[in-house]
């Protein structure tokens, strides 16, 4: 269960990791967005033919994950698009993805998100233009997953 606190967490305090530890190595720059975290079930209505109420019940079959979207600054670090590069060539490269939400402080993890077996969807490049403005060049990663999974640190 995630960490109680009397006021709502901030949304600005996370950490983003794909792999299956906390190591260096799994870090790709930090994420400035992280959206789409969501999981749907899909229902079945049935009425049996001897029931005496009319009305369908509802039975629970099949549930979906939502499509994750994760923005960044570009740093020219190009790993994530290897990754995507991968997939589209053939190779099935699934990863645990884990979002962790931070406490005010950044010292602890007030609870995370687990993607089970993610794989790479689309890679949208920045947005370039010359301006002179001080924009800053971002891309965005999208991700599927199989589950995802509410728990605590």
């Amino acid at each position: 269960m995630a960490l109680r606190a009397d006021s709502p967490y901030g949304a600005f305090n996370f950490l983003v990791k794909l792999g299956d530890s906390w190591d260096e190595a799994q870090l790709v720059g930090g994420f400035s967005d992280v959206s789409g975290l969501g999981n749907e079930v899909k229902y079945s209505e049935y009425r049996g033919g001897n029931d005496t109420a009319n009305h369908v019940r509802k039975v629970a079959n099949t549930n979906t994950t939502d499509d994750v979207t994760l923005k960044r600054g570009l740093i020219g670090d190009i790993r994530l698009f290897e990754w995507l590069k991968a997939t589209r060539e053939g190779r099935f490269e699934p990863r645990t993805v884990i979002i962790a939400l931070q406490d005010e402080s950044r010292t602890s993890t007030v609870c995370q998100w687990k993607l089970e077996a993610a794989q790479p969807k689309k890679w949208v490049g920045p947005t370039l233009a010359g301006k002179g403005g001080g924009d800053v060049a971002m891309e965005e990663f999208h991700l599927v997953a199989e589950s995802i999974e509410f728990t605590s640190p």
